[in-house]
């Protein structure tokens, strides 16, 4: 059977980027910025790279809740430190990946971390928002730190590059994640000229976050600070470097599920929400020091 090109719906702009607490500088492309169909993702944060000047003052959010989805933060420059209410902590290091499960609730904190806070230099991150499914979002919250020499890769011919697999599978070569729901969360690093061939089944909704470079993509001129989002009409995907380019591959087979969302709550209706937030302040969540 004929392989079919995925067409390319709309190259997408940077929103205007806003703060999220006084650390986090962010483009919300959807669901804010675009009305767009990324289920299983629901949110899709890109702290574009900025220069932070040396600080003593740890610059982050604050303590704040989740409940009903995972993060998925992706760190390109700088170093992000996080504490949660079960105890767990770490720093995410450049191409360090946490995979952050919810669900059932959990009280979090994150922050640039305190000795590049002091040294200043170049920040640059990715958040995602994927949604869990309604069986699973009472389920037990887990992390997943996956650090970037555990992520396997696979090399691409003629020097073209390497594709980073996080979730899924690429070529045989399987993600480092766990995932609820099928889905492929790729970091390609494309040299200049180079190209790489991506297939996914039609009805997964699929994009692409341009992180650094210029690429051709399925025909389509694409930049950094720019998202590419394809329509459900086939399977594949070209693409091929201009410059020296870095992109966030996104496809993941949607959840046909009623959404609910509350700030930090992502249940499938009202009646959840009012139980999220009542649970909330009943401290069902845990305790986490500000």
């Amino acid at each position: 059977m004929e392989t079919t090109i995925k067409s390319v719906s709309a190259v997408l702009a940077a929103p205007t980027p806003h703060m999220v607490g006084d650390g986090f500088k962010v483009s919300n492309f959807f669901p804010g910025g675009y009305k767009i169909k990324m289920s299983p993702f629901y949110m899709l944060d890109f702290n574009d790279k900025m220069e932070l000047p040396p600080t003593n003052q740890l610059r982050g959010v604050g303590v704040h809740p989740h409940r009903g989805f995972e993060t998925v933060t992706i760190a390109y420059h700088g170093a992000i430190a996080h504490h949660d209410s079960a105890g767990n902590s770490g720093v995410i290091y450049p191409g360090d990946v946490q995979w952050m499960t919810a669900a059932s609730g959990i009280l979090h904190k994150e922050y640039h971390e305190k000795e590049f806070s002091k040294k200043g230099g170049p920040f640059q991150m990715v958040q995602l928002w994927v949604n869990l499914p309604a069986k699973d979002k009472m389920s037990k919250p887990k992390y997943q730190a996956i650090q970037n020499d555990t992520i396997e890769r696979y090399i691409l011919p003629e020097d073209a590059g390497t594709v980073e697999v996080i979730a899924g599978e690429y070529k045989d070569v399987k993600g480092a994640a766990t995932t609820f729901t099928p889905m492929n969360v790729y970091n390609v690093r494309l040299n200049a000229d180079g190209e790489a061939v991506f297939n996914f089944p039609a009805d997964f909704n699929t994009g692409i976050l341009i992180i650094e470079g210029s690429l051709i993509i399925n025909g389509e001129l694409t930049a950094g600070n720019e998202f590419v989002y394809f329509k459900n009409d086939g399977e594949e995907i070209r693409v091929k470097a201009s410059q020296d380019s870095i992109i966030l591959v996104l496809s993941g087979e949607p959840i046909h599920e009623p959404i609910a969302q509350y700030g930090p709550f992502l249940m499938n209706n009202q009646a959840e929400i009012k139980l999220a937030i009542s649970d909330y302040n009943e401290g069902k969540f845990g305790y986490l020091e500000d």
